[in-house]
């Protein structure tokens, strides 16, 4: 029962994390003040990032290339402002993201991963 709890807060945290970083470069390039929808970016964000990823993932190089394109034309689609728009909100969300991360890591609150942030 405990190893049930531990996940579901560990999926509840680290979605929260990932929406704040997505939050953040919304609010930055789009001035987008919504981190509900930014909750249901990264949820769809990882979603389709893990399709993408099991169909075509065991392709050197190319797999996660794809989908990373996947996960930025989530963002593409979420937001106003085109693909300059939609790179530069995940850029900064990633960035955002490792900062949070690290300082809770080092603080010994949370492992080093969020949901709807690719590579982290």
């Amino acid at each position: 029962m405990a190893s049930i709890i531990g996940s579901v807060v560990g999926f509840i945290v680290s979605l929260l994390i990932g929406a704040l970083g997505i939050y953040v470069g919304a609010r930055v390039v789009t001035d987008t003040d919504d981190y509900g929808y930014a909750v249901i970016t990264a949820i769809v964000g990882s979603l389709v990032w893990w399709i993408v990823a099991v169909l075509v993932g065991w392709i050197p190089l190319i797999g996660g290339l794809l989908a990373l394109v996947a996960w930025i034309w989530v963002i593409n689609v979420r937001y106003p402002g085109g693909w300059g728009n939609a790179i530069a909100i995940g850029f900064i969300a990633w960035i955002a993201v490792v900062v949070v991360l690290y300082v809770l890591a080092v603080l010994g609150v949370v492992t080093f991963d969020a949901l709807g942030i690719p590579a982290v």
